[in-house]
């Protein structure tokens, strides 16, 4: 009863840890919804067909989507026809994908919309004018794109613009043409639709079904189907489950620590109360329990009013996430009850988890402190505090010396674990550093005449609790705004002087508003092209990304170019699937046939390839490759005629452009966290000084008694914010600098290029400016509220 009277009396002191349980309830209930929903469907194009048996699939590596591996073509042809006899199948379609696309129109990378006539019987919509191709010149499309039976169409494939005939048009998506032409442009086989018989019972179809499959592939129906869906919604909604967690984690982080140092400051600020309790009876467990009841209470209603909050703006969320690229078009969250639940309860355990260390010293308050009158902070710092604070110190130290030797992925890692840890170190130091520093950056004020200045500099070094729980907050905010802003813009910078350094080329050929380049706008390069394709080898059929180059490739990026039956891998997948130079590499290819081909050399890391082939055995193999680039090595620039989707831009524009949709999903990843973190470290620094103002009404009739006016009170109150918010950044910049440094160092390292370390200044100068702002807002507002009503008095 006392803990809800205390948290109902005191709510301005908790307001901020009811703020920052509420939002890290939210964000975590609404990630949950979003991660645990289906969100993918069945393919429309194979809605139609009732049950559907996919091609087993390869070793799979995290992060990497790509299809599954064909069936070679004499086994895609002998299961169809054994699933065409099962009872009651009326028909088995062989489902292949090609590279179609019309004049005008736009396709992400990966798409393959051309399908043959007779995958049509698997789609969920029909033929709406027409008829179906009769001839290798006819195509059915799309009505939606406007063209009419009889008129003729461009379509861009692999080969270059082909001239088609309209033969009719669909309700849905896709070119279809004759299955002999499709099997001219298309790879091989990696879906069989069965088409049932009216009255079959799909349950008995599909156990006759995988009857017939064995181990050689896998029966889908139902809702299972949407195990097809493309691998680019599957690498879109794992990526924005990275975002999710990344988010939810370090909305726990954050609110663990401003739920700590909300109430640490709290409890500083009630010493006498709790020394008055400690001298009418109450034992150190009683006031240990006050506190936790306090927490409980507040985390409680907080966590269910996030609880609530998250599931009403998951829907929300999921929209926006939608526009951003991290969820699949077409994407919906489903409601489980028992996610809000989980994200109540950790909220209300998050909330007693952070006021731990604030229950202990309100255990030990003596009760000689309800016998204290000023407000001088003799022992700001506990023993384990100053322990707990060089520790975390050290291994902020000792991670960022790891980030100058540790490879690509390592100097994510260690970077976040130096800034994290140099964070809570200087955090938990801040009593202990607060007063030299203060004493030496304001050793000016006190010899400017008059008494504000004075003031300001002596209220900072007595209240050391208050300016250390007000550093903390701005601490944070500009550490991890600068840290992860400016670790992204060196490692995005590096990587595209990386990748321009590796090529020696006038120029590169790239694509506009195509997945790729066709064979027709590569024959216009005086050069070199890297056609793309998968291939599967290695133990378990691995997927690896491999490009057909030409005898050009080798004067571009200096490696030998592969010949004839020959192969040329890098040095990591040698390693992993234990193939040498002069040995033999088995690789199945995207018509599904599997060739024996001889390892000529083994090559570095990093190569955009980790397979590299002779052009002319991957366009023999897999008809619908595309060129991801072409580069001319000639002065000459190259003439492009309007239709082939292409354009010629510099090699370092191009290595600024290659990556350009990851980077934009990066920034936008980095902007969601630091709104994130700067969002909670922002409800820190208004609640601690909000808390901290409303604890200063006394002072601040002491100072008008003393013949201060409220103009005078003002400034003192706003330079004294000036103060611990520049303290703030300057240990906020140290705890990012030495992860900067060291990351600068790992990259040049690793990278052997000029690698030179760069501040975002325009996030540092808004966060600066933002706590500054937020801060003086704060902190001002209620001392003019609190002076308005002493003159009414």
């Amino acid at each position: 009863m006392i803990s809800l009277a205390t948290a109902r009396e005191r709510w301005s002191s908790f307001l901020g840890c009811f703020v920052a349980v509420a939002l890290g309830v939210a964000v975590v209930a609404m990630s949950g919804l979003v991660l645990l929903s289906d969100g993918t469907k069945v393919p429309q194009r194979l809605a139609g067909a009732p049950v559907l048996v996919q091609s087993p699939a390869g070793t799979q590596t995290g992060g990497v989507f790509v299809e599954n591996p064909p069936w070679a073509p004499q086994r895609a042809e002998e299961l169809r026809r054994k699933l065409a006899e099962l009872p009651g199948v009326a028909e088995a379609v062989a489902d292949r994908s090609f590279y179609a696309q019309a004049a005008g129109t736009e396709q992400r990378g990966g798409e393959r919309q051309g399908h043959p006539w007779s995958a049509a019987a698997l789609a969920a919509y029909d033929l709406s004018e027409g008829r179906p191709p009769a001839t290798a010149g006819e195509i059915v499309l799309d009505r939606s794109l406007g063209f009419a039976p009889g008129e003729p169409v461009t379509v861009l494939t692999a080969r270059g613009p082909q001239r088609f005939s309209v033969s009719g048009t669909m309700n849905g998506p896709g070119y279809y043409v004759t299955d002999r032409r499709a099997s001219e442009l298309a790879g091989g086989v990696r879906t069989i639709g069965l088409l049932l018989e009216p009255g079959t019972d799909a349950t008995r179809a599909v156990a006759a079904a995988r009857r017939v499959v064995g181990g050689d592939g896998t029966v889908l129906a139902g809702a299972s189907r949407d195990a097809l869906a493309p691998k680019q919604d599957e690498m879109t909604r794992w990526i924005g489950g990275q975002v999710l967690t990344a988010m939810a984690l370090l909305s726990a982080f954050v609110t663990v620590f401003i739920v700590s140092s909300t109430f640490a400051f709290a409890v500083a600020q009630r010493r006498r109360e709790f020394g008055l309790l400690r001298s009418i009876g109450a034992t150190p467990r009683q006031l240990k329990r006050l506190v936790y009841g306090e927490a409980l209470a507040v985390g409680a209603v907080a966590a269910a009013a996030g609880a609530l909050l998250g599931v009403v703006l998951a829907p929300t969320m999921t929209g926006l996430l939608i526009d951003a690229g991290f969820q699949p078009a077409g994407f919906e969250v489903r409601l489980r009850w028992w996610v809000p639940v989980a994200a109540f309860a950790s909220g209300v355990v998050v909330a007693l988890v952070g006021v731990g260390a604030a229950s202990r010293r309100a255990s030990r308050v003596k009760p000689l402190e309800a016998m204290r009158e000023a407000a001088v902070d003799n022992r700001p710092m506990t023993r384990l505090r100053r322990v707990a604070g060089l520790a975390a110190t050290g291994a902020g130290a000792v991670c960022s010396v790891g980030t100058a030797f540790a490879g690509a992925d390592g100097i994510v890692l260690l970077t976040l674990g130096t800034a994290m840890s140099l964070t809570v170190g200087l955090t938990l130091l801040a009593p202990v550093l607060v007063g030299p520093v203060i004493r030496t950056l304001t050793r000016p004020l006190a010899r400017r005449p008059g008494a504000t200045a004075v003031l300001v500099r002596e209220n900072m070094i007595t209240a050391v609790r208050r300016t250390s729980a007000t550093v903390a907050p701005v601490l944070a905010t500009v550490a991890f705004a600068v840290l992860i802003t400016s670790a992204v813009q060196m490692t995005q910078s590096a990587d595209t002087a990386r990748q321009a350094a590796a090529v020696r080329a006038e120029a590169a050929v790239v694509p506009r508003g195509t997945p790729g380049l066709s064979d027709a706008a590569v024959a216009r390069v005086e050069g070199t092209s890297l056609l793309s394709t998968t291939v599967y080898g290695g133990e378990g059929g691995a997927a690896l990304y491999a490009a057909g180059v030409s005898s050009g490739f080798e004067q571009v990026y200096a490696v030998p170019a592969p010949r004839g039956e020959t192969v040329v891998v890098t040095a990591a997948v040698a390693a992993a699937h234990g193939w040498r130079k002069d040995h033999a590499a088995s690789l199945t290819l995207e018509d599904g046939r599997t060739r024996q081909l001889h390892v000529t050399a083994v090559v570095d890391d990093p190569m955009p390839y980790q397979v590299l082939l002779p052009r002319d055995l991957v366009r023999d193999h897999d008809p619908s490759a595309l060129a991801d680039v072409a580069y001319r090595t000639t002065s000459a620039p190259t003439r492009l005629p309007a239709g082939l989707g292409a354009d010629e831009i510099s090699v370092k524009a191009y290595a600024a452009s290659d990556d350009a949709e990851e980077d934009r999903l990066v920034w936008i990843f980095t902007l969601m966290l630091v709104a994130v973190s700067a969002g909670y470290t922002a409800i820190a620094v208004a609640s601690t000084l909000l808390t901290a103002t409303a604890g200063r009404v006394r002072d601040f009739r002491v100072l008008r008694l003393s013949g201060a006016t409220p103009r005078q009170v003002l400034l003192a109150l706003t330079a004294e914010t000036c103060c611990v918010v520049t303290l703030g950044a300057a240990l906020g910049l140290t705890a990012a600098a030495p992860a900067l440094f060291g990351t600068a160092h790992g990259l040049r390292e690793e990278l052997g290029l000029p690698v030179e370390l760069s501040l975002a200044w325009p996030w540092l100068t808004g966060a600066v400016t933002g706590c500054l702002l937020l801060g003086t807002a704060a902190t001002v507002l209620p001392a003019h509220v609190a002076l308005r009503r002493m003159r009414r008095a």
